[in-house]
């Protein structure tokens, strides 16, 4: 089952995380984030239900002012008979026009694409996070698990300290 957040007792809402696209963050430098709707049919909101997705490969594109989820893999629904859905489709996502607006602006300059980072449960509503990010060259991952690995050993060491 997918991971839950419960923020109730603070006015806040209830987040379910399906899945995350954590090769994104090691492909790609994050510049901008937004969180969008999904176009669903009923079998694949039981799948994501049933916490199975994968946004492996998954990019999202600006189409005649609209933008749209590719390659992004919600398995059939077990239960779904002959109503169930095309794992592999495209998924229309829902944005205000002057958002896409803004990241198409981005995507003009040269190296950006829109990826998915996450999909998730707010509210009972399947949401998609989408960032504008810049492909990362092969000195920049390394860069980046140096910092890591930096980080890590640092807090290490502090609490290697307080347990003194």
């Amino acid at each position: 089952m997918a991971k839950t957040t419960n923020k109730r007792d603070a006015g806040e809402p209830v987040i379910v995380n399906v899945c995350r696209n954590r090769r994104a963050t090691h492909e790609y430098e994050v510049l901008d984030t937004i969180e969008c709707g999904i176009v669903l049919v009923g079998t694949e909101v039981k799948s994501l239900r049933e916490g199975h997705a994968s946004l492996d490969e998954a990019y999202a594109k600006i189409e005649r002012d609209e933008i749209w989820l590719v390659g992004c893999e919600i398995p059939e629904y077990l239960f779904g008979n002959r109503l169930n859905h095309v794992p592999k489709r495209e998924r229309k996502l829902l944005m205000r026009r002057s958002e896409i607006g803004k990241f198409a602006e981005k995507l003009s300059l040269k190296g950006f694409t829109l990826v998915p980072l996450r999909i998730y449960f707010k509210d009972g509503r399947a949401k998609v996070e989408i960032a504008a990010a810049r492909g990362k060259q092969a000195h920049d991952k390394r860069q980046t698990l140096k910092t890591a690995e930096a980080k890590r050993e640092m807090a290490r060491a502090m609490t290697d300290r307080r347990k003194r």
